[in-house]
């Protein structure tokens, strides 16, 4: 119980802090955060909890990584399910708290609410396909450091570093695309909330971040150096 309370905390932290800089801060440019900041927010808040939380859950924070970590061999798959429940209810929270802050404000209009989507409602007009193929890749590589930097043999004490600037630079190239997701649990909050054609598109954020998670266990459990 304490890993799956330390995920809905991290889970809440990372649509809070990722998420909110989108609604709060990013809709007003004389702050001068942009897309650059919205990415770092969103690798700010795994690096922290990363630190906070890791030696407690693992800071999986999101679906995807707990598969893909289950994939891989590094996880229990008795605790995929309850690991995925806590992450999707703590997203679900953080939208919560951040809608009531939002629509605090004279004027408030819900919008996309920080939404993915592809076709009319990719931030720069990408496709279905663009929008699969780059979330099935982002999620691959980012599954891929996160394996990595955190096994065994890696460097001890830096896997949040490395994971955190992962998630910004994944967020750098893929906000254009479709807002970045790799994440259906943080995909999943902000759909819960905008509704119509969030809801109708969520689908290829649960797939194809899934799909790019088992991927890369695979891969990495292939590569990776033995451990004793």
């Amino acid at each position: 119980m304490k890993k799956l309370v330390a995920e809905f905390i991290g889970t809440f932290w990372l649509v809070l802090g990722g998420c909110g800089s989108a609604v709060l801060a990013a809709a007003f440019p004389e702050l001068g955060i942009g897309f650059a900041g919205v990415a770092l927010a969103f690798g700010l808040t795994v690096l922290t909890m990363a630190y906070a939380i890791g030696h407690i859950s693992g800071c999986h924070l999101n679906p995807a990584v707990s598969v893909g970590l289950w994939i891989g061999g590094r996880f229990d798959g008795k605790d995929l399910i309850p690991y995925i429940i806590a992450q999707v209810l703590g997203g679900i929270a953080a939208a919560a708290v951040l809608y009531t802050i939002a629509s605090g404000k004279p004027g408030f209009e819900l919008g996309g609410f920080a939404a993915n989507g592809y076709g009319e409602h990719s931030p720069g007009g990408y496709s279905l396909l663009s929008g699969f193929v780059c979330e099935v890749v982002m999620t691959f590589i980012f599954l891929i450091v996160i394996l990595g930097a955190t096994h065994p043999k890696a460097p001890a004490g830096f896997a949040g570093i490395a994971i955190g600037l992962a998630l910004t630079l994944i967020h750098l190239i893929s906000i254009p695309v479709t807002n970045t997701s790799v994440n259906p649990a943080r995909s999943t909050s902000q759909a819960l909330f905008v509704g119509d054609w969030a809801l109708g598109q969520l689908w290829l954020f649960w797939l194809a971040p899934i799909i790019g998670a088992i991927l890369a266990g695979l891969v990495y459990k292939y590569l990776s150096p033995v451990h004793e």
